[in-house]
């Protein structure tokens, strides 16, 4: 089935309109007309290979909503009309100890991405959610329960939402628990909204003066300048937990030094170049931890949506048209976006 999408032919060449091939729906599949999709910044990485692997033609996009429009023979809880996402996975090996644990996210055969991930399908390799249409396998499919008119700013919740979500969850954020989020963007807006939701005290970590109130209005407690030593200082070995989104190389000892006994800080950002080596010294005189999470899996991104839902959660979100993708990522480069870009798929 030929379908519209917003893809690249190459590292060197933009973000223009193709034409795809879908696969028909087989017994298991749910087949998707796409009604928005989020812009994540792994997008721009694959797309123009800053990442190793990239497979052309290259159609990112893994923050999917839209409608159910056919479902397989054997798919049951799936009815066309149903308004579903799509996140990072659309596959995994459904056998190793991780899946059956439904950490599909941590495959040990590797998950198949929703976009650049190997499959049967032409052309070789997944494509994903910047185009018109998806079929994707009933397993990787989510229910959204948000109303309509917050369809479009749940797309980020795909994967900035479930990618904070997640580690807030394992190491217990909650009540009686103080939570650090360094970083006020796409991830880190998420990660304030989700552990303020949880309950916990938060502190938010930015470089920017200016970015103080904006982290109070998303759920921030206290707003702390990390540039400044003795705002630092103050919270010296306070904090359960800190969720690092920088993908920025930086200091860790600034944090390190932060954490209670047994604290974790938690890293979801990918820098381009190495952090410097933190100090062993921080970590063994208070038994704490350097940690990573990735998104999440399948029936803990549906936890997530449920609790978005109930809490009213959503994105901070700049809606553009397909024709905006490549504007919007040199934006994106300049961080000059409050906090996530989403497409308008009726624009193709």
């Amino acid at each position: 089935m030929t379908t519209k999408a917003y893809g690249a032919t190459a590292a060197d060449k933009p973000v223009a309109a193709l034409d795809i091939d879908r696969r028909a729906p087989g017994a298991n599949d749910v087949q998707i007309d796409i009604a928005y999709c989020g812009v994540c910044h792994s997008d721009l990485h694959t797309v123009r290979s800053e990442w190793p692997g990239t497979l052309y033609p290259c159609v990112p996009g893994h923050e999917i909503v839209g409608r159910v429009t056919a479902v397989g023979s054997d798919v049951s809880g799936f009815k066309v009309g149903d308004t579903v996402g799509v996140g990072c996975l659309v596959g995994s090996c459904q056998h190793c100890a991780s899946c059956d644990e439904g950490l599909e996210q941590y495959c040990t055969n590797g998950f198949v991405g929703t976009y650049n991930g190997r499959t049967a399908d032409a052309p070789g390799h997944t494509l994903g959610g910047y185009s018109q249409r998806i079929v994707v396998d009933k397993k990787f499919v989510l229910h959204i329960r948000h109303p309509q008119e917050q369809l479009a700013a749940v797309a980020p919740l795909l994967c900035a939402g479930i990618t904070t979500y997640s580690p807030l969850r394992h190491w217990g954020a909650g009540p009686g628990k103080k939570i650090g989020v360094v970083g006020i963007g796409g991830l880190g807006h998420m990660g304030i909204k989700l552990a303020h939701a949880m309950g916990a005290h938060v502190v938010a970590f930015t470089t920017s003066e200016s970015k103080r109130e904006e982290a109070r209005k998303l759920g921030a407690d206290e707003v702390v300048i990390s540039k400044d030593p003795a705002q630092m200082k103050a919270h010296a070995g306070s904090f359960d937990f800190i969720l690092n989104t920088v993908a920025a190389s930086h200091n860790l000892d600034a944090f390190t030094t932060l954490l209670k006994r047994d604290g974790t800080l938690c890293l979801v950002g990918v820098p381009e170049h190495a952090h410097p080596s933190p100090a062993v010294f921080n970590l063994i005189f208070g038994r704490k931890a350097i940690a990573g999470s990735l998104i999440g899996g399948i029936a803990e991104t549906q936890e997530m949506l449920d609790f978005c839902a109930e809490h009213g959660i959503v994105a901070d979100i700049e809606m553009i048209d397909a024709q905006g993708i490549e504007a919007a990522y040199e934006r994106m480069l300049k961080s000059d976006v409050k906090y996530r870009f989403v497409i308008d798929t009726a624009t193709m």
